[in-house]
């Protein structure tokens, strides 16, 4: 079956405008049988998004709306195409019981989630580990080396592979190597081969998804898959299953890598 399990929409505030049916008439003449999407979902209630327009996530008083969105465009396109309503939520180091208290209210209304890492907390300070190519360079001043930010990248995917949020907890991990967004711009010294295995080893055992998304071969610092073919297979050996993801923010992104991925 062709899905897209990580699609955003009208309500990303970083996003384009483009409608739901823009993209679901897009998916389909794109063949696909299945997608999901997986807005931001709404950061927690006290923490302050670091990024300068403060828009990383949906505001709550949308959430119901985009519910009840997506519910009327099942019905629409039932027999065309399989629409789940999904998040992707944020794992912030130190948000834990917030995040698992909004999971517990929202869990019900979800079909398909992403738990991802976009943030990264160090001496008391949160970066958005994928804002810019400028902030990246910030970043480095702050941790030393890239290398640095790589390895607390890691530790914090693994956290949150390993995080208890409750019962809704999503059960696909989000673009596991995103700190590879600006390896072209700067490069890392290390491969965190160990690093990824023991992301990885964690998620076998605990029976999770992996998000295999397409996004980065359209970032030019990147040009690989998140995760990049390698890893993709190593994870696929392990029983890992893989589920593709545009991570579209527009409808043209639809599809995007999907043509250079192993599966």
């Amino acid at each position: 079956m062709k899905v897209d399990g990580h699609i955003h929409s009208p309500y990303c505030p970083h996003g384009t405008k483009d409608s739901f049916h823009e993209y679901i008439e897009k998916a389909i003449k794109l063949g696909y049988e299945g997608i999901t999407f997986t807005e931001h979902a709404p950061l927690p209630a006290g923490f302050k998004d670091p990024v300068p327009d403060q828009d990383s996530g949906m505001k709550e008083e949308y959430l119901e709306e985009y519910i009840a969105d997506l519910e009327e465009l099942k019905k629409i396109y039932k027999g065309n195409i399989i629409i789940k309503t999904g998040l992707e939520v944020d794992f912030i180091e130190g948000y834990e019981e917030e995040t698992g208290r909004f999971l517990d209210s929202i869990g019900p209304y979800l079909d398909d989630s992403l738990l991802s890492v976009h943030f990264l907390l160090r001496n008391g300070t949160y970066d958005c580990l994928d804002f810019s190519k400028e902030n990246f360079g910030r970043m480095i001043d702050s941790y030393g080396t890239a290398d640095s930010i790589h390895q607390t990248y890691y530790k914090t995917v693994l956290k949150s592979v390993k995080a208890n949020l409750g019962k809704y907890k999503p059960n696909r991990i989000g673009h596991i190597t995103l700190a590879d967004k600006f390896k072209k711009d700067f490069p890392p010294a290390g491969s965190f081969g160990k690093e990824i295995q023991e992301v990885l080893d964690e998620m076998a055992l605990r029976h999770m998804e992996l998000d295999y998304n397409g996004a980065g071969y359209s970032k030019k610092g990147c040009g690989v898959s998140y995760p990049p073919p390698d890893i993709a297979r190593k994870a696929h050996e392990m029983g890992i299953p893989l589920v593709y993801g545009s991570d579209a923010h527009q409808a043209k992104d639809l599809n995007q890598g999907r043509d250079r991925m192993i599966v």
